[in-house]
């Protein structure tokens, strides 16, 4: 691994991150002399804009829609992001190789140590969406004590490939409503209520006592978590799993692991 000469957020709109905030804090910690930067790339000038990245010995993060076009443009790539056929975070070899890598899944076992705490036995997830996100879930919580999941997005082949891949018990269904029935652990894998106050269920249909884990956030949390909150259900948001898998990417990227009380400050200060 080489110093990065830059850092980057690669995605595709990008103006709801948070990234910069507690990276470019936990830089300043660090005394690296580096910012992190927002780099808002359309898929059309990608494979360019990689190709541009490369050559500038630049590293970063990778988030929506690019994870998985990003792991293809990736020279080398870890056992994780090969797995779960998503890369979220990159940099340059000492040889100029792009190295791909997957710190969503280790934000994703953050996450829910601080939801729940360790693994709960026999626990049925539902689980909504079929991209990088989702696919870090499983992968994640393939040595769960009979776990069992059952799979729902609107585009009901990728779902189908998704639970092929994984050594998780899986049923796709055809609603996210069937997908909640009979649930202990609710996890939106989508962008909805990112950047509004949609759901992608109605948290009526969640059953009483199950746990809700939102990886999206924003300042405020998300509608999901509000809604299921209201109706008395134990509910997080994507945040503890942003700043983890970022504190993860900083270890790759630097070789030492950053203050994440300041990150969580930085965060906490906006």
């Amino acid at each position: 691994m080489t110093i990065p000469g830059r850092l980057v957020l690669l995605g595709h709109p990008l103006g709801h991150s948070l990234s910069p905030l507690f990276q470019n804090a936990a830089l300043v910690a660090a005394g690296i002399p580096l910012k992190y930067e927002l780099l808002d790339v359309p898929r059309s000038v990608l494979d360019e804009t990689l190709v541009s990245l490369k050559r500038t010995n630049t590293a970063g993060n990778v988030t929506i829609p690019h994870k998985e076009a990003v792991r293809a443009a990736c020279d080398r790539l870890t056992d994780t992001a090969r797995v779960v056929g998503a890369v979220n975070t990159f940099w340059s070899a000492v040889d100029g190789a792009m190295v791909g890598d997957n710190t969503d899944v280790g934000g994703f076992q953050a996450a829910i140590k601080s939801l729940i705490g360790a693994p709960r036995e026999n626990e049925v997830v539902a689980l909504l969406g079929a991209g990088g996100s989702a696919a870090a879930v499983l992968h994640a919580i393939e040595g769960w004590p009979g776990v069992r999941v059952r799979l729902y997005s609107r585009t009901h082949d990728r779902a189908e490939e998704l639970a092929q891949r994984f050594k998780v018990p899986a049923e796709v269904v055809r609603s996210a409503e069937s997908a909640t029935e009979g649930a202990t652990l609710v996890i939106n894998a989508t962008p909805v209520g990112l950047r509004d106050d949609t759901v992608p269920v109605s948290v009526h249909s969640l059953p009483k006592g199950s746990v809700v884990l939102d990886l999206a956030y924003k300042v405020g949390e998300t509608a999901f978590v509000r809604d299921a909150r209201a109706r008395g259900l134990h509910a997080m948001d994507g945040l503890t799993m942003l700043l983890e898998q970022g504190a993860l990417s900083f270890e790759r990227w630097f070789g030492r692991a950053p203050d994440r009380d300041v990150m969580w400050s930085a965060i906490k200060s906006r």
